[in-house]
């Protein structure tokens, strides 16, 4: 399969956590969802407000197609999440529909 541009939301420590907009591969049959060196395996409809699982770690995680209005959290938050350098500029363009990319913020900004 082709990658794709995914939100990732670890769900370790509640319903809402640290989030990120990154590039995503899958596995040949697509049960598997490989980003940033970590593994997720599909919980196929049987997790509990998380729909992968961290192979290494077993932690949950929330990882959908990022929407157009930017509200991809399972549960409303306040938090944006972090895009990857990677994906920026095509995120904030495709997805999103902006006309141009808005800056990169620094972690300093993003605080």
């Amino acid at each position: 399969m082709k990658p794709r541009i995914m939100y990732i939301e670890s769900k370790a420590g509640g319903l809402t956590g640290p989030a990120r907009i990154g590039r995503v591969r899958f596995s040949r049959t697509g049960a598997t969802l490989y980003y940033a060196g970590q593994s997720f395996q599909s919980q196929k409809g049987s997790g509990f407000k998380s729909n992968y699982f961290d192979e290494a770690t077993g932690d949950p995680y929330w990882i959908s197609g990022p929407r157009k209005d930017g509200r991809d959290a399972l549960y409303a938050t306040h938090i944006a999440p972090a895009v990857d350098a990677d994906v920026h500029d095509e995120y904030w363009t495709k997805v999103r529909g902006f006309a141009a990319p808005p800056p990169i913020k620094t972690k300093t900004e993003a605080r």
